[in-house]
């Protein structure tokens, strides 16, 4: 399978971000709105992707339609959502957080 630029991009930024860089996969499909990137990761990585209010997928995107640019194509983003949905949050965290101490009451 050829991989492409923006696919290549996406996949290495991904992969720098998430715990799991194993399990991000990302498809190329081109249509008539442009380039579509899928992008697959470990359910438990999703967090991590979509960042706080959604702002690290945003800059993601911002950065994929700047190497569309670069190439003459719309690069556009589907951050595919994990079989079963979302990792209930007693999967997610375990343990408490280190910095909040822990009351007794």
């Amino acid at each position: 399978m050829e991989k492409f630029s923006d696919q290549e991009f996406l996949e290495f930024l991904v992969k720098s971000i998430v715990d799991h860089p194993e399990d991000v996969v990302v498809s190329r499909k081109i249509d008539e709105m442009g380039v579509l990137l899928s992008l697959k990761v470990n359910p438990r990585d999703m967090g991590q992707v979509i960042g706080r209010d959604g702002n690290t997928a945003k800059s993601i995107r911002s950065l994929l339609r700047i190497v569309g640019i670069k190439n003459n194509a719309r690069v556009n983003l589907k951050i595919e959502e994990p079989e079963g949905g979302r990792v209930p949050r007693e999967e997610r965290s375990s343990e408490p957080a280190a910095d909040q101490p822990e009351t007794a009451f």
